[in-house]
């Protein structure tokens, strides 16, 4: 699959050039604007550019009308560019959504146990979905290098792409590289020190439910034993809540009550223990997490700057 990704990723790079570097018909950018030293405002309502034109705007407009073999201007041509550019902004709102929501609501140390598999496919499909149509749009919106490389709009999109391909990068290392090794270590035998009694996050972790041993989560510092549960087959609750971990944020989203929890067997309390030194890979999986959070803040911020700043 990841093969696949890689060709996709890879051949919406090379769209992008190639439209960047091929010549377009002409419209109403900002190299018009550069070029006749009109500011946006005196072809759009809104001063920033885009959207509703004025009278001078539609008159322009009317003169690429009528330039005929100008496919820019034509009504299947706009309606392609909205689509994409809906299925852009949809898209980046399940991207972004999914980050914001692991990070700033389950935490990074929920996923920091192996993947989960939903948030993994959104953000795989995302990533493909927004490079494609993000091509689309470079081509419809740049008409040349030069409005790349000295525009406003074109620096910014060009901090924009750059942003997207980091992103996609530690997106690569953290599944290809990261991921697995986060999974393997669950999957390491580890034995019990006892049946019961209080535990550190450490000791919790030996509680995992897998290879025969009991089922153990820790909620708002109590520890309880899922073991006996059909829930919680090989210490999996409901494809996503991994046994051997301290659950309380997660659980709180739970659709159930906290009677659900107390009804099962409580076997201690959860200790707190001091800062366990990360390994390599754990430390880098943190740092990739929260460096994107970051660039989300960041594209948001060019968004902003594109239409307001």
């Amino acid at each position: 699959m990841f093969k696949v990704i890689s060709k996709l990723l890879a051949a919406a790079i090379l769209l992008v050039a190639v439209m960047i570097c091929s010549s377009q018909p002409a419209r109403a950018t900002e190299e018009y604007a550069k070029q006749t030293g009109r500011e946006c405002s005196a072809c759009h309502l809104d001063p920033g550019g885009g959207g509703e034109l004025t009278a001078a705007g539609k008159a322009f407009e009317a003169t690429l009308h009528s330039k005929a073999g100008n496919p820019a201007t034509g009504v299947t041509s706009r309606l392609f560019r909205l689509l994409t550019g809906y299925i852009h902004f949809l898209t980046a709102i399940f991207w972004f959504g999914t980050i914001l929501y692991v990070h700033l609501v389950l935490k990074p140390a929920y996923a920091a146990s192996g993947l989960p598999r939903g948030e993994l496919r959104v953000g795989v499909i995302s990533m493909v979905v927004m490079g494609v149509t993000g091509a689309i749009l470079t081509f419809y919106r740049i008409s040349s290098l030069d409005t790349l490389l000295h525009s406003r709009f074109g620096i910014l999109l060009l901090a924009k792409v750059a942003i997207y391909l980091v992103m996609v990068l530690s997106a690569v290392i953290v599944i290809t590289v990261i991921g697995p090794r986060l999974k393997q270590k669950r999957k390491e035998p580890q034995q019990p020190a006892s049946t019961s009694g209080d535990l550190t996050l450490d000791g919790l972790s030996a509680y995992d439910g897998k290879y025969g041993r009991p089922a153990y989560f820790a909620f708002a510092g109590k520890i309880y034993d899922a073991t006996e549960s059909r829930l919680w087959k090989m210490g999996l609750h409901m494809g996503r809540h991994n046994a051997g971990t301290d659950l309380t944020e997660a659980l709180k989203l739970a659709p159930h009550g906290q009677d659900k929890i107390s009804a099962m067997r409580e076997v201690g309390v959860l200790i707190a223990d001091g800062p366990r030194k990360r390994e390599l890979h754990e430390r880098v999986f943190y740092f990739m997490a929260y460096m994107n959070l970051t660039f989300v803040f960041v594209i948001i911020l060019i968004l902003a700057i594109w239409r307001w700043g």
